[in-house]
């Protein structure tokens, strides 16, 4: 599935499919497949300050302070209906966003943290753009040139964020002692409590570096799960077609490298990091010997996935080589231990033409082919809507594509997507999404889109 809206996009590939690090779907690499080359303030909202409003509750429906309104300030009274639209809540001209690629808040809390891939986390409060960045890496990250895959891809708050400060961010650097070798590196932050709106960049503390020979198919989402543990998806190393041994990172248990994995952070020993007792590795005794931080395997660049805040159901965006794009979905209790089939399959079919052994191997709820032959696409997920705002969408899953800057949504049930529909230009007739690098939800359930080359945050809206 997927519409012809193709013309912009088209005549942007060598610059955009470079700037995110999607693979090899956006771009048909044989070798390089890039695009890229989530207390006790007087409002009630837990992070810890004032907003300077006084309606005194914390439901999310609040004041909406000075400037563009956000969803996390805005007053929220429920609207009917299932039109789509877009609501700008900051923009790269005039607040300064170099590259945005995620949005995302700490529970509860009424800030939007924007991430940009050179290694700048910024906040929106009251609906404004904050002067100061909360985090600056620049230096430590690898992310120039601008059309390179790599730079600082994710980050995520810990559930306890508002009493105990600890953030964790996922970015790419180099070995200092190796100019050939780069890491992906796990690193955790922290944000005093009295200066809440700027973290303390002296505080990290690297708790995994995952080494990566090629800059591209860096995955570098994290998020908590429902069960308080941190999940990464990370790529499959690079290059095209996984070319690294037999049979290739994806299906390499011996390697981080295309899986996701489950870690404990919240454990003092083992340091830095726990391994949880029914990760489905722990003690395996199948040779090669399994890396017991593995939850699932057989990935290739899943760039953007979500858990769906109300039910724990897990959906990837996985970039395919160069003919399909998928859509995974994973029901709670239904996760561990999945392999989702790269490089035995890309989307429904077998790698590389002809047979394959699928035993195994759990497929894609949705697919969709790439628009031609050397041009690619990359597919970026989104999340399942479960704000209070737009009553009518609850339940919908978005998701979208960067190269094309179309825009999808559908509803999971009963193992199957429902309801598919293509929803651009409901949404976005203009076409502000320019390069959607990322969808992006808020501490009350609301979505927003992230235009990487604008520097747009936009506010997904629905009504009459």
């Amino acid at each position: 599935m997927h519409g012809a809206r193709y013309g912009t996009s088209l005549r942007l590939v060598s610059g955009l499919c470079l700037a995110l690090g999607l693979g090899a779907g956006c771009g048909g690499d044989d070798d390089d497949d890039s695009p890229a080359g989530d207390d006790g303030g007087a409002d009630g909202s837990t992070d810890g300050t004032d907003d300077g409003t006084d309606d005194g509750t914390d439901d999310g429906t609040a004041d909406g302070g000075a400037g563009r309104a956000d969803a996390a300030v805005a007053d929220c009274t429920p609207q009917s209906g299932t039109n789509l639209g877009l609501e700008l809540v900051a923009s790269g001209t005039t607040d300064g966003f170099d590259q945005p690629i995620l949005v995302t808040s700490p529970p509860g809390d009424r800030r939007l943290f924007v991430v940009s891939k050179h290694g700048v986390i910024s906040i929106v409060k009251n609906g404004k753009v904050l002067p100061e960045p909360f985090l600056d890496i620049d230096a430590r990250v690898i992310s120039r040139p601008a059309d390179n895959e790599q730079g600082l891809l994710g980050l995520a708050f810990h559930p306890d964020f508002a009493t105990n400060g600890r953030f964790f961010v996922l970015y790419t650097t180099d070995d200092d002692d190796n100019d050939a070798q780069d890491f992906e590196i796990l690193s955790e932050f922290h944000v005093p409590a009295e200066t809440p709106d700027v973290a303390d960049p002296t505080s990290e503390r690297r708790l995994l570096p995952i080494a990566d020979n090629e800059g591209n198919h860096n995955g570098g989402m994290i998020a908590f799960g429902n069960d308080g543990y941190l999940y990464l998806g990370l790529g499959d190393g690079g290059g095209g077609g996984d070319q690294h041994g037999e049979p290739g990172n994806g299906q390499n248990k011996t390697t981080l490298l295309g899986d996701f994995l489950r870690l404990d952070i919240d454990v003092t020993e083992p340091d830095p990091y726990g391994i949880p007792k029914d990760n489905p590795y722990v003690g395996s005794t199948e040779k090669p010997t399994p890396r017991e931080e593995i939850f699932l395997s057989g990935v290739r660049n899943p760039w953007r996935w979500s858990f769906d805040r109300e039910n724990g159901d897990l959906y990837i965006g996985d970039v395919g080589q160069g003919r399909w794009e998928e859509v995974d979905v994973l029901p709670a209790g239904q996760q561990s231990g999945v392999n989702l089939g790269w490089r035995v399959t890309e989307g429904e079919e077998c790698f590389g033409g002809g047979s394959c052994d699928r035993k195994g191997l759990t497929g894609p709820v949705v697919v969709y082919p790439n628009p031609g032959a050397g041009i690619g696409a990359a597919v970026i997920g989104g999340y399942v809507y479960r704000g209070s705002c737009f009553p009518d969408i609850q339940g919908w899953y978005f998701y979208g594509d960067y190269l094309t800057e179309q825009v999808w949504k559908f509803r999971f049930a009963d193992g199957a997507a429902t309801e598919q529909a293509e929803v651009t230009k409901d949404i976005d007739p203009e076409g502000k999404l320019d390069g959607l690098a990322s969808f992006g939800q808020d501490s009350l359930g609301e979505l927003y889109a992230v235009s990487l080359n604008t520097g747009e945050i936009f506010h997904i809206v629905a009504g009459p």
